[in-house]
């Protein structure tokens, strides 16, 4: 997918909306964090969260729909909650300077400082495919799943 030109900001917002209408959590029963709390999260891991992944976690990390579960920042019992997905990844092998975003296939989808979302895996290491930014990578593998 082509990156967007112009105004990534609409894009993001797109995709928040779309995430909301497609929210299958009915019950509201997880929370999104505040700003505080993702600094506790930075401390938590010793590394900056790049900023598309602090917005997401702000505005939609307690959406559920398909068949992934992408990080969260507010529940520290689920598999999800970033210390807890980053402590188990980098455990595996996954580069300390990449954050997860999602377990999936047998590995890890993840962030970069920059910006860019990638996949890991033990067998595979870095894998080719690549995406621009969270946004592309919540339309392109998220909501399709």
């Amino acid at each position: 997918m082509a990156p967007a030109s112009g105004h990534p900001e609409t894009d993001m917002n797109d995709v928040i909306d779309e995430l909301r209408e497609l929210n299958q959590d009915r019950f509201n029963s997880m929370r999104l964090p505040t700003e505080d709390e993702l600094v506790e999260l930075e401390e938590e891991i010793l590394i900056s969260i790049p900023a598309d992944l602090k917005e997401f976690l702000l505005e939609a990390s307690d959406v559920v729909y398909g068949s992934l579960s992408p990080v969260t920042a507010t529940e520290p019992h689920e598999q999800t909650h970033l210390p807890e997905l980053t402590a188990t990844a980098w455990s595996l092998g996954l580069p300390r300077e990449l954050i997860p975003i999602c377990e999936a296939n047998d590995g890890y989808y993840f962030i970069e400082q920059d910006g860019s979302i990638g996949f890991w895996s033990a067998e595979e290491e870095v894998s080719e495919e690549q995406w621009d930014n969270l946004w592309d990578w919540i339309s392109d593998v998220w909501l399709s799943s």
